[in-house]
């Protein structure tokens, strides 16, 4: 399937199972058996910017069907395709196998929030899940529910301290603008927790910003969408193993907000706990507007949401737990990236034949 409308076209992508597309995408179908599908998806790859040379433009750039259709794409016998396709399309099966892990683990991380801080099960004093075997719960007026007897009620505020507001600096060294940074967006964060590629721009900053710097147990969340459709309050987080994926400090762009919690053990339930109030779009009431772009509202969302403080103790063995799975997640988008890097030298090689399998 190669999508050949727009002024992104040329991406291609390969159908598992049965599926229809829309009139944007030109599909190859009853592939003849001398011809391995994946050979020809793979130099397809290759050629978006091809592709868009040889659509027509007008408003909108359109690859038709009939031209579409005289591409000629040169083809060794069956045997060397299928040489070609074993090497690129095992480490493309081994990067869809680490993103499942990755899928996986983040999902057994927020089950087990869901068991501990919002059904209340946390392991009690003899390791018995508290609310099912009959923990005291009080009522809360304020929440309109049961909650653990000694649990108070909060705001965001009480776990936040550090907060370093963002740089964008300049695109090349100049003046005093010397530091050389990778600066995070919120178009990154995607990238940075949920096992994709990660290209975030290199800036160059005041040497004396030294406190912009992000670190291992830091969060960004995005404040500012840049337009008026695009949400805001996205958050991801930085361990030590994040810090491995970059050769210069890093810190993040000004539309973001960067900060620490009052306590390391704090920053996986943290995430978490914000992460399900997104989801909920709990956080689309607390977006204002400045110039028609979309701003999320940190300080007033932090000072005035109320949410269940649980149990310090709680808090810090569920970190015990949960600290390991997500620095796994970040090794494996680390493998993922030099896969994806190998794949990608490998891939043009080995279609215009300047390597070959033996």
């Amino acid at each position: 399937m190669v999508g050949c409308i727009g002024w992104d076209m040329g991406n291609v992508a390969i159908c598992h199972r049965k599926c229809a597309t829309n009139q944007q995408i030109n599909s190859i179908t009853d592939f003849n058996p001398k011809y391995n599908p994946f050979y020809t998806y793979y130099w397809l790859l290759t050629k978006k910017d091809y592709l868009f040379t040889i659509a027509s433009v007008t408003r909108t750039p359109i690859l038709s069907k009939s031209i579409f259709e005289e591409i000629v794409i040169p083809m060794p016998d069956r045997s060397i395709q299928d040489n070609v396709v074993g090497i690129l399309k095992s480490i493309d099966d081994k990067i869809e196998n680490n993103k499942k892990i990755c899928f996986e683990l983040e999902a057994m991380a927020k089950t087990l929030y869901d068991y501990w801080f919002v059904q209340f099960d946390f392991p009690d004093e003899n390791g018995k899940p508290y609310r099912t075997s009959g923990g005291e719960m009080v009522w809360n007026e304020q929440l309109k529910r049961e909650i653990p007897k000694g649990w108070e009620i909060g705001n965001l505020s009480h776990y936040i301290t550090g907060n370093k507001n963002g740089d964008w600096g300049k695109e090349s060294e100049q003046g005093n603008y010397t530091k050389k940074v990778t600066c995070i967006r919120g178009a990154d964060f995607p990238a940075l927790n949920a096992n994709k590629i990660l290209n975030a721009p290199t800036r160059y900053i005041l040497e004396k910003n030294i406190g912009k710097y992000l670190k291992a147990g830091d969060l960004i969340v995005e404040i500012s969408g840049g337009s008026p459709t695009q949400s805001t309050g996205r958050i991801c987080y930085i361990n030590k193993i994040t810090l491995q994926r970059f050769d210069e400090e890093i810190i993040t762009s000004n539309f973001c907000r960067a900060f620490s919690t009052k306590a390391s053990y704090q920053q996986y339930w943290f995430y978490i706990l914000w992460q399900s109030l997104y989801d909920a779009g709990v956080l689309f009431g607390y977006e204002g507007k400045t110039t028609g772009i979309k701003n999320f509202l940190f300080d007033i969302f932090c000072a005035q949401y109320k949410i269940v403080i649980p149990n310090d103790k709680v808090i810090q063995s569920f970190h015990i737990i949960v600290k390991p799975i997500f620095e796994k997640i970040q090794k494996y988008n680390i493998e993922n990236e030099e896969l994806t890097k190998l794949r990608d030298w490998l891939l043009p090689m080995l279609m215009n034949g300047q390597a070959r399998v033996e």
